[in-house]
């Protein structure tokens, strides 16, 4: 009993002394990104590239003098590279304004919603969701535009799994109507169409419309990408069901527009960083996403529900989610009215943290951001 004792009182001996240098290191790091942002003015002043290889040899060079461990020394030039980057990363903004990523290509509906949100900043295409947030993680990126949820089909359960296992924050929301139209190739009629392409979801979308035609469907991975296939493949069969913008950009004619089911269709993009926004704990109408994790036992859900009302968070979605490295064992993705940065809001946490096997805060946002 003892000697567990004198181990965990060493134990938090050393996170005491790590939250102290931590601390210091962060002071440190805001000096030094004050200097890089003095370099980045020089270089765009005389047009010299962010990256310049002579001087970050020499710094490299130099970190084999500052640190005399052998086995240390080599994790501190891994830790000088990073640092670097972060420079780089920072000096590229400064120069060149935010990056946002998204899915897709040019027309697509998250391109859209990135001009929507960002019109000064430099949308960024990548293949797919996951794509598009690891660029913000590894600091390609500032900011990540990826649909969180449709009104007619439900949530985007990838971006869901990313929220749960990814290190970004959700810090706004905008809601987009979303117009489905059928295109082809110029010259192409309604009756000629055997075959149409899309995201799954818009697929989902105009099930109704695609059944009473007999069209056969195809998976995509984006509605903007399919309509850039059909626009570049020889079968004149095949209509993709994509954006109207999608249509201009890529030559395609519009053969049928407002072909989904629902009359009133929208989608809920999110906006993720890798910093998470706090609102003031008297801002009016915030919203807070989380998620959750209970043990598998009777009631253990239900605790978790009434600690939320209790602190006077009004749930408005709560969804599970398979966890993909356990069988039949789920998370919750829960969205409440409320202020986690409130007294009320830590209480909550502090309570859900007791009934709650994991319990990760995704983001915070301002509820007049969905009309943005």
């Amino acid at each position: 009993m003892i000697e567990g004792a004198m181990m965990m009182e060493e134990l938090e001996q050393a996170r005491k002394i790590i939250d102290e240098v931590d601390g210091e290191m962060a002071k440190l790091f805001c000096r030094r990104m004050e200097a890089a942002k003095k370099i980045a003015a020089y270089k765009g002043a005389r047009g010299l590239p962010i990256f310049d290889p002579t001087r970050e040899g020499a710094v490299l060079a130099k970190s084999g003098e500052r640190v005399a461990d052998e086995e240390m020394r080599a994790y501190y030039t891994l830790f000088q590279k990073e640092v670097m980057a972060v420079s780089r990363a920072y000096q590229r903004k400064l120069l060149s304004g935010e990056r946002v990523a998204y899915a897709g290509t040019v027309g697509a509906f998250a391109h859209l919603a990135v001009r929507r949100l960002f019109p000064e900043a430099e949308a960024v295409a990548y293949p797919d969701f996951f794509a598009a947030w690891r660029a913000v993680e590894e600091g390609d990126c500032e900011l990540a535009v990826l649909p969180i949820e449709n009104s007619f089909q439900g949530e985007v359960g990838t971006v869901t799994d990313l929220m749960f296992s990814g290190s970004l924050f959700l810090n706004a929301v905008t809601e987009m109507p979303v117009t489905q139209v059928l295109l082809a190739k110029k010259g192409t009629s309604l009756s000629g169409i055997r075959r149409v392409i899309s995201h799954p979801q818009a697929l989902g979308q105009c099930a109704a419309y695609i059944s009473s035609h007999g069209f056969l469907t195809e998976e995509y991975a984006n509605t903007a990408l399919a309509a850039k296939y059909v626009a570049e493949c020889d079968d004149p069969t095949v209509g993709a069901i994509a954006s109207a913008e999608a249509a201009e950009i890529f030559g395609l004619s519009v053969l049928e527009s407002n072909i989904h089911t629902k009359a009133t269709n929208a989608t809920r993009f999110a906006v993720f960083s890798r910093s998470a926004h706090k609102p003031s704990t008297n801002e009016c109408g915030v919203r807070s996403v989380f998620l959750f994790t209970v043990p598998n036992r009777a009631g253990a859900l239900a605790s978790a529900i009434d600690i939320i009302g209790a602190h006077g968070f009004n749930l408005r979605t709560l969804r599970s989610r398979p966890m993909k490295d356990l069988f039949w064992q789920y998370y919750f993705y829960a969205e409440a009215e409320g202020n986690l940065s409130t007294e009320a809001g830590r209480e909550m946490l502090a309570e859900l943290g007791g009934v709650c096997d994991r319990l990760k805060i995704v983001g915070v946002y301002k509820r007049g951001d969905e009309n943005a």
